[in-house]
């Protein structure tokens, strides 16, 4: 089991595992064939409240981090995810651009803590 996330933008590899995109609304620009998906978990994405709410402001980050992991704890979307994680390789899709400031790097460190794992592996 590994877990990584990467931009969707960025070319599939045979090292993704199962490609889940994690974004409530479909990346700009991308289609369905060429994104080698094998889920798209929009559940699991931030309520349209708070992705609207943070905007992608950095200086919004930290908040936005700790709303959201709040909203993790309260969604079975993400237990059910923590679950299949735990037992395939896993590369978590996101479409925001700043690869510093984005909710699958909230997610990913939400699915760390809750399967105790040691490192998330970079896409």
């Amino acid at each position: 089991m590994s877990l990584q996330i990467k931009r969707i933008y960025q070319p599939a590899s045979p090292l993704d595992g199962d490609r889940i995109l994690v974004d409530r609304l479909w990346p700009r620009g991308v289609s369905k064939k060429a994104a080698h998906l094998d889920s798209w978990l929009k559940d699991v994405a931030p309520t349209p409240e708070l992705r609207e709410w943070f905007d992608h402001r950095a200086d919004r980050w930290e908040e936005f981090r700790t709303r959201y992991r709040a909203e993790l704890l309260r969604n079975p979307a993400f237990a059910n995810l923590c679950k299949f994680i735990a037992a395939h390789d896993v590369t978590l899709l996101y479409g925001a651009k700043d690869p510093n400031h984005n909710h699958a790097l909230v997610l990913a460190e939400a699915v760390e803590a809750a399967l105790h794992l040691k490192h998330l592996s970079p896409g």
